[in-house]
C-alpha cells in the first residue's frame, strides 16, 4: 500500500483514533474489535491516498485487513457494507440500471489556445469590473464519476454512477467500491461539517418563514438532510497500470485498449466487479452537485474539505488571482504532461467563488464561470515504413501509413489513414520518410508531413496500385472524384465491410456480430455475402474456432452461449423495416436518408427493382447520380441473387401493402416531434419510431425548441425531457405515441 517505511503518527488528526493498545483492549469483544480495526484502517487509507503520507508499512496494513477479514468471517452478522473488506463483493449485475443525477453534470467550453483563455477571462472581467480569484485544476483524461453519500446514516457510500447525457448515468456502485481510494464512507469530521451546514440552511429558512407557515417549513426544509450528498469526480488508470493491462491482453491474445481513458471507461463498466477490480483504477475528485450543501465559500475550499472527507484529490492546483499566473499554470501544465503518472489534456480554469459561479450561471451544455484550457495536439516524430492499401465496404481504395509505434497523447500509434493519393502528393510523403504524427482533437491518428531533410536518398513518390490489392480487380478512378475504386461485388475485403455494415445498429442491428466474430465466419468460409447470415445454426456458430487458444493450448470456441444469442438476434433482424434493408445492402451513394426517402417512394423491392432511373431520380433528395447508382445495383445479377436470397430467408422486402391508390393519410403534417429514452413497451427503436410518424406527415428532429410540437418521452429520458419540461412542451408516454398510430391524431393539448 505504501513504500514500505513506518512512520510516526501526524499530530494535527484529530481521527487518529487507535493504536495497539486500545485495539488489543477491544479484543474481548467481536464486534467492538471490528470497528476499530475498520477505523483503523479507514485512517490508514486516508494518509495513503489523500494526504500521500503513508504511516504504516505495507505489511502492517494487510496485516490489520487480515485480521478484520477473520473477525468477519467468523461473525457473519457483523458484516457491514462500507467495511474495506467488502469492496469486492459477489454479485454480477446483468445491466446497468439508469440513475438520475442530483444535479445535471454539465460539459465544459474549451480554450484552443491562450488567446481564447484570455478572451474567456476578459468576459469575467467584464461581468464584475475586474479578474476575481481563479481555481486552475489539471483535466484529467479519464471517465467522470458521481458518488452519492448517506449523511443521515453514517456517511455510507450508496450509490456511483457514470455521467451517461448528463442527466442521467448509469449505476456502477459494485464497482466503484473495488476502487481502493473511494471512500466507502465520510471522515466523521467531514460528516459533521456536511450536517452542520445543512442544520445552518435548514435553521435559517425556518427563522424566515412566517408564524403562520412555521410547521409547514420545517417538514419541508427537514428532507434535505435525507437526501444523499452528492460529490463528483474523474476515475482514471495510471499510464503504469495501462502499460500492464495491454501487456496482458496481447500476451492473451485480446485487443489492446486504445489509451488510459478507454481502458478506465471500460473497466468501470464491467458486469463483475471482480475485473474491475483487477484493472488498478484510481480517482481525483473535485465537484459537489450542491455547493449549498456544504458551508464553504468556493472550489479552493471545497478541495481542501474532500480531501479532510478522505478523498484523493489531485495537488496541482493553485489559486490564481491574476491572468499572469493563470497563464503560468497552464504553461507549466503543458511542460509537465508527459512526466506524470496519469493522463492529462488540458486545465480547467473556474470562477473560485460559489456565490459568483451561481451568478453567472450556464449556457445551454456548459458553465460560464469555467472553461477547459485544451493543450495543443502533441507532435511526435516517427519512421513511416509503408504505405498500404485498405479496401473499403463500396470498394473505395484508401492509402494508409504503416508507422514505427510511437505514443502519441497517451496511446501507441503505428497507423494512420492517408485518405486518399491526392492527399498523399499533397503532403508528398513517401516511404522511409521521417514523418510527424499527432492526434487531431487528440483521438485520430493523423501524419502531418514529412522532415524533408531526413529523407533518404531514392525515396519514391507513391501511386496508387492498379489493381486491387484483396483481389486483382481493376482499380478505375470516375471523372471528377478523388476516390479509387474496386468494382467487384466478389472482393472479399469488401464482403466484409458489407457483413458489417448490414449488422450495424442502424442497419440490421444483429446484436453481437461483431468484427471478430464476423472476421472469423469470413475466414472459416462460413459466411460469404449478408443473405448468408441467415443460414447460420447455433451448433455451427457455437464451434467457431475464434483463432485464439486457453492455457491448454486448446483452441477457443464461440461456445453455445453467445451462439444462442446471435441466432435470435439474426432471428429479430428480419423483421426491420424496408428502409434498413435498403440501407444495410450497401448501395453506393444511399444512406440513412436516402433509403428512407426510397422506401417512402417505392414501398418494395419490387416496385424499386422496376423503376426506371428516370422515375428514380425524380424523388425528392436522389437526384441522377443516386439514382443511376441504385438502378445499376439491382439489375447486377449478383446483387439480385443475394436479395432473392433474403427475401427466401424471410427478411423485410415491402412496407405494409396498401390499396392500389391508397396513401397514408397526413393527418401529422405540420407538428415536430422528438425522441427520447428507449421505446421498450413497442419494441421499436427511435429510428422505427420516427419513420412511422414521419408516414404520418410529422417532422422528427432529433433536438428540443419551442417550435417542437411533442416530447416522446420512453424509459430513462434524458435532457431532452428536462429541456421539454423547462420550455412547457407538451410530453407524451409511449402508450400516448402508440396511441398516435393507432388513430393517427396527436393529443389535444390545452
Amino acid at each position: 500500500m505504501g513504500n514500505g517505511q513506518a512512520q510516526a503518527r501526524g499530530t494535527g488528526d484529530q481521527e487518529s483514533l487507535f493504536d495497539e493498545k486500545a485495539l488489543a483492549a477491544a479484543a474481548t469483544d467481536p464486534a467492538a474489535r471490528a470497528e476499530a480495526l475498520r477505523r483503523e484502517i479507514e485512517h490508514h487509507t486516508y494518509c495513503y491516498y489523500a494526504l500521500d503520507a503513508p504511516e504504516i508499512s505495507d505489511a502492517a496494513f494487510d496485516s490489520l485487513m487480515r485480521e478484520l477479514r477473520e473477525i468477519e468471517a467468523a461473525h457473519p452478522e457483523l458484516v457491514d457494507p462500507s467495511s474495506p473488506t467488502q469492496r469486492v463483493g459477489g454479485y454480477v449485475g446483468e445491466q446497468f440500471a439508469p440513475v438520475r443525477h442530483a444535479r445535471r453534470m454539465y460539459s465544459l467550453d474549451n480554450a484552443m489556445d491562450l488567446g481564447e483563455l484570455d478572451a474567456w477571462m476578459d468576459r469575467i472581467v467584464e461581468a464584475y469590473g475586474s479578474l476575481p480569484p481563479l481555481c486552475c485544476e489539471l483535466k484529467i483524461d479519464g471517465s467522470s464519476i458521481a458518488l452519492s453519500y448517506d449523511v443521515a446514516s453514517g456517511g455510507a457510500l450508496v450509490r456511483a454512477a457514470t455521467r451517461g447525457d448528463g442527466t442521467t448515468g448509469e449505476d456502477v456502485t459494485a464497482n466503484m467500491r473495488t476502487v481502493k481510494d473511494v471512500p466507502l464512507r465520510l471522515r466523521a469530521c467531514a460528516l459533521k461539517a456536511v450536517r452542520g451546514a445543512r442544520g445552518a440552511q435548514v435553521g435559517g429558512n425556518a427563522a424566515r418563514a412566517d408564524a403562520a407557515g412555521l410547521a409547514a417549513a420545517g417538514t419541508a426544509l427537514a428532507a434535505p438532510a435525507a437526501e444523499p450528498l452528492e460529490l463528483r469526480g474523474e476515475v482514471y488508470m495510471p499510464k503504469s497500470s495501462f502499460d500492464s493491462l495491454n501487456a496482458a491482453a496481447e500476451a492473451s491474445g485480446r485487443a489492446p485498449f486504445a489509451n488510459p481513458r478507454n481502458a478506465a471507461a471500460g473497466s468501470l463498466r464491467q458486469k463483475d466487479p471482480h475485473v474491475t477490480a483487477s484493472r488498478d483504477l484510481s480517482t481525483f475528485m473535485y465537484a459537489i452537485a450542491d455547493e449549498a450543501a456544504l458551508n464553504l465559500p468556493g472550489q479552493w475550499e471545497l478541495l481542501q474539505w474532500l480531501r479532510e472527507a478522505g478523498f484523493h484529490v489531485n495537488p496541482d492546483v493553485a489559486r490564481c488571482t491574476t491572468r499572469e499566473e493563470v497563464r503560468a499554470f497552464c504553461e507549466r501544465a503543458v511542460e509537465r504532461r508527459d512526466q506524470l503518472p496519469y493522463e492529462i489534456d488540458g486545465v480547467v480554469v473556474k470562477v473560485n467563488s460559489f456565490a459568483q459561479q451561481e451568478a453567472l450561471g450556464f449556457t445551454a451544455r456548459a458553465p460560464r464561470w469555467a472553461i477547459a484550457f485544451k493543450f495543443p495536439p502533441e507532435e511526435k516524430t516517427t519512421l513511416l515504413r509503408d504505405i498500404t492499401v485498405q479496401v473499403g465496404r463500396t470498394g473505395v481504395l484508401t492509402p494508409v501509413a504503416e508507422l514505427e509505434p510511437v505514443v502519441v497523447a497517451g496511446s501507441t500509434v503505428a497507423r494512420a489513414t492517408l485518405h486518399n493519393l491526392d492527399e498523399v502528393h499533397r503532403k508528398d510523403v513517401r516511404v522511409g520518410d521521417t514523418v510527424i504524427v499527432r492526434k487531431a482533437g487528440d483521438v485520430i491518428p493523423e501524419v502531418l508531413g514529412p522532415v524533408a531533410s531526413l529523407r533518404p536518398d531514392g525515396a519514391q513518390a507513391w501511386e496508387m496500385p492498379a489493381a486491387c490489392p484483396s483481389c486483382s480487380s481493376p482499380v478505375i478512378r470516375e471523372e471528377g472524384e478523388v476516390a479509387f475504386r474496386c468494382i467487384s461485388i466478389d472482393c472479399p475485403a469488401q464482403a466484409l465491410e458489407r457483413l458489417l455494415h448490414w449488422a450495424s445498429r442502424g442497419a440490421l442491428d444483429i446484436d453481437g456480430m461483431g468484427e471478430e466474430i464476423v472476421s472469423r465466419l469470413v475466414e472459416s468460409g462460413r459466411v460469404t455475402d449478408v443473405a448468408d447470415y441467415y443460414s447460420l445454426g447455433e451448433a455451427e456458430l457455437a464451434s467457431l474456432d475464434m483463432g485464439r487458444v486457453n492455457k491448454d493450448g486448446e483452441p477457443i470456441r464461440l461456445g453455445h452461449t453467445v451462439a444462442a444469442k446471435l441466432v435470435s438476434a439474426i432471428a429479430a433482424s428480419k423483421a426491420r423495416p424496408f428502409a434498413r434493408v435498403l440501407f444495410g445492402i450497401g448501395m453506393r451513394h444511399v444512406g440513412k436518408t436516402t433509403a428512407e426517402a426510397l422506401a417512402a417512394a417505392f414501398p418494395s423491392m419490387d416496385a424499386l427493382a422496376q423503376a426506371t432511373e428516370e422515375q428514380l431520380a425524380e424523388v425528392e433528395g436522389i437526384g441522377p447520380k443516386i439514382a443511376h447508382s441504385v438502378w445499376v445495383f439491382l439489375r447486377t445479377p449478383d446483387n439480385a441473387a443475394v436479395i432473392e436470397r433474403l427475401r427466401a430467408a424471410g427478411v423485410t422486402m415491402a412496407d405494409e401493402v396498401m390499396a392500389p391508390g391508397e396513401e397514408v393519410p397526413q393527418t401529422l403534417a405540420g407538428l415536430t416531434f422528438v425522441l427520447t429514452g428507449s421505446l421498450a413497451e413497442s419494441g421499436l427503436t427511435r429510428d422505427e419510431a420516427g419513420a412511422r410518424l414521419k408516414a404520418m406527415g410529422a417532422k422528427v428532429s432529433g433536438s428540443v425548441s419551442k417550435k417542437t410540437s411533442f416530447v416522446v418521452a420512453g424509459e430513462a429520458a434524458g435532457s431532452k425531457y428536462d429541456k421539454a419540461v423547462a420550455l412547457g412542451v407538451p410530453v407524451l408516454t409511449e402508450a400516448q405515441l402508440l396511441a398516435i398510430y393507432e388513430t393517427g391524431r396527436a393529443p389535444e393539448v390545452e
